[in-house]
C-alpha cells in the first residue's frame, strides 16, 4: 500500500510541477530527477502560480493531506505569504460514506440498534470532512434534535501510511538539504500528527466541548452546543443540533443587518477570554467552525462547534503572554525583551539590548499605520520570528495560540474592516493583569494561605537548624572525600570516583530522611 501512495504522490507532484518548491541544491536532485522519469503524467493547471498549484496538489492527495495545508497554512513563520494565502483557501469537503456504514458504526458503538436512542435518522449526511461525517436525528428521550458525528471508518491507517511518508519526506529534508534544519519540517509533521489524532478521538472532543460549555453558560458572545456524553464514545459524538448563519456568509450577516462592529468586537473578546480568564481555548476557529446567532441582529453571538483542538497556558505563560502584549500596546521594547527572557522563551543569556533593538525594528513601522490597520496577529509573529534569531525555543502552546488569533483577528476584519484590536483587546487585559497580580489579590492569596503558614512555623526554627546541622555534615564530608581524592593514586581514580557517587548518595538520603 505504502509503495503505490508514494507513487500516487510522486505522480501528483509531477502533474503539478510542485519540484519548484525544492532548493536549488545538488542533495535534493535525486527526487527532481525521480520526478522527471514520470515523464507521462500530464501536466495540470499550467498558468497557475505555485501556491495555488500546491493547493489543487493536496486537495487531489485527499483527506489527510487537506487537512495538513490547512495546518500549514497557519505556519506563516516558516512559509512565504503568497503560499500560505493560497493554502489558506483549502476547504475540507469530501466525497461522504455511505449513510448504511455510517448507521452500523453507530449501532456497533452503542450496542444498540438505532430506533433505541434515535429517531429520524437520515442517511444523507448534514456535512462531510476529512476525518468524519454528520448525520441528523432526534433523541426519542427528550425529542431534541440532535447531529451525530461519525468517524469515517478505517481512517486510521490510512493516516498512518500518509504520515509515514510525511515523516521519510521529512527526515530527507532535514539530513539532505543545506541548512535543512532550519526548515524545521519534522516539528511541523509532528505537530500535524498530535493535532489529527486528537481529532481522532471523539469522547475527547466531547469533553472539550462540555467544559467549553460550562465556561460560556449564559454568555452574550459564545455559545457551545450541548454534548450528551453518555452517548458519545471514541468514534461517534452526539450533539445538540445548532442552527445559525456560517460566519464566511458576510453577503447573509450584512443583508440581515447584523451589528457586525459589535459581532467582531465579540470575537476578540470571546479569544482572550478564553485565553486568560479560563485558559482553555478553541484553538481551531477557523471559518467552517464558527456560526452567528442572529435571532437579534443587534445582539448577535458566536457559535463555536468541532472543539477536539484545544490550548492550554500554564500560568507562567499567561502572565508573560499579557505583560508582552501590554508592553506591546505601550511600545515598551525593553519590557519585551525582558519578558521572552524571563520566561524562558530565548536564553538567560540573551543580549537584552539587542533583543530590543530588534523587536523595535519589527514594531516602529507598524505604528506609523492607524491603529485600526495594524495586525496584531502579524506584529505577533513577527516578534516569534525575530526571538528565534535569539534562539527561541518552539513553544507549541503559543503556536496553538498564535494561530487562533491569527484566524480571530482575519475574521474580525472581514467583518468591519476598522476592528480596533487596540480598543477592544487593551482594556480587557489591563483589567485581568489588575484583578490577578495586583497588591491586593496578593494580600488575599497570602490572607488564604496563612492557616498553612500557621500550622509550618511553630516547626520552622527546628527544620533550619535541622538543615543547617545537615548541611554542615554534609560539607565536613565532602571535605574528606576531596582529602581521599589528593591521596589517592591515579590507577585507583575510577573506583574513588565511584566510591564518591556513592558517599554523595547516601549523605543525600539520610538528609532527605
Amino acid at each position: 500500500m505504502t509503495f503505490f501512495r508514494l507513487y500516487k504522490i510522486l505522480a501528483v507532484f509531477r502533474a503539478y510541477r510542485l519540484d519548484e518548491l525544492l532548493p536549488k541544491h545538488h542533495s535534493v536532485r535525486w527526487p527532481k530527477f525521480l520526478s522527471k522519469c514520470l515523464f507521462w503524467i500530464r501536466p495540470k493547471a499550467k498558468h497557475q502560480e505555485i501556491g495555488e498549484r500546491l493547493r489543487q496538489a493536496l486537495q487531489e492527495l485527499g483527506p489527510v493531506w487537506i487537512k495538513f495545508g490547512q495546518m500549514i497554512s497557519t505556519r506563516r513563520d516558516v512559509l512565504p505569504i503568497h503560499i500560505a494565502d493560497a493554502l489558506a483557501k483549502l476547504q475540507d469537503q469530501v466525497d461522504p460514506f455511505d449513510g448504511k456504514i455510517a448507521k452500523q458504526v453507530i449501532e456497533s458503538a452503542l450496542e444498540q440498534p438505532l430506533d433505541y436512542y434515535f429517531s429520524n435518522f437520515d442517511e444523507k449526511p448534514l456535512a462531510s470532512a476529512s476525518i468524519a461525517q454528520v448525520h441528523t436525528a432526534i433523541l426519542k428521550r427528550s425529542q431534541a434534535e440532535i447531529i451525530i458525528k461519525v468517524l469515517r471508518p478505517n481512517i486510521l491507517p490510512v493516516i498512518r501510511s500518509d504520515i509515514d511518508l510525511m515523516y521519510w519526506a521529512a527526515n530527507q529534508l532535514t539530513k539532505r538539504v543545506k541548512s535543512g534544519e532550519k526548515l524545521r519540517a519534522l516539528e511541523i509533521v509532528r505537530d500535524y500528527e498530535s493535532t489529527l489524532l486528537k481529532e481522532l478521538d471523539l469522547q475527547q472532543e466531547a469533553y472539550n466541548t462540555a467544559r467549553l460549555r460550562d465556561n460560556f453558560i449564559n454568555s452574550d458572545i459564545l455559545y457551545i452546543p450541548y454534548v450528551y456524553q453518555d452517548l458519545c464514545r471514541k468514534n461517534i459524538l452526539v450533539e445538540e443540533r445548532i442552527r445559525g448563519v456560517p460566519i464566511a456568509d458576510i453577503e447573509q450577516l450584512k443583508h440581515k443587518k447584523v451589528n457586525m462592529k459589535l459581532l467582531a468586537e465579540r470575537g476578540v473578546q470571546a479569544f482572550f477570554t478564553q485565553v486568560f480568564r479560563d485558559n482553555f481555548f478553541h484553538a481551531d476557529m477557523h471559518p467552517g467552525n464558527i456560526f452567528v446567532d442572529i435571532t437579534d441582529v443587534q445582539n448577535p453571538r458566536y457559535i463555536g462547534i468541532d472543539c477536539a483542538i484545544v490550548g492550554v497556558l500554564s500560568e507562567d505563560d499567561q502572565r508573560y503572554l499579557a505583560e508582552n502584549f501590554l508592553a506591546f500596546f505601550n511600545r515598551d521594547y525593553r519590557k519585551i525583551a525582558e519578558t521572552y527572557i524571563a520566561s524562558g522563551w530565548v536564553p538567560e543569556t540573551t543580549d537584552a539590548t539587542a533583543l530590543e533593538m530588534a523587536m523595535r525594528n519589527v514594531c516602529e513601522p507598524a505604528f506609523a499605520k492607524p491603529l485600526s490597520a495594524i495586525s496584531f496577529s502579524q506584529i505577533l509573529l513577527q516578534l516569534f520570528q525575530v526571538a528565534r534569531q535569539f534562539n527561541m525555543d518552539i513553544q507549541p502552546q503559543l503556536t496553538l495560540l498564535e494561530k487562533t488569533l491569527f484566524y480571530i483577528e482575519g475574521l474580525g476584519r472581514q467583518l468591519y474592516p476598522e476592528l480596533d484590536l487596540w480598543q477592544t483587546a487593551k482594556p480587557f487585559l489591563e483589567k485581568w493583569y489588575e484583578d490577578k497580580y495586583s497588591a491586593k489579590k496578593i494580600l488575599q492569596q497570602f490572607w488564604t494561605a496563612l492557616p498553612q503558614w500557621r500550622s509550618i512555623l511553630p516547626d520552622l526554627p527546628v527544620k533550619l537548624n535541622d538543615n543547617a546541622r545537615m548541611t554542615k555534615q554534609l560539607n565536613q564530608q565532602l571535605m574528606q572525600i576531596q582529602q581521599e581524592i589528593k591521596q589517592s593514586k591515579k590507577r585507583e581514580s575510577y573506583l574513588l570516583g565511584f566510591t564518591v557517587v556513592i558517599s554523595l548518595l547516601c549523605i543525600m538520603a539520610l538528609i532527605i530522611h
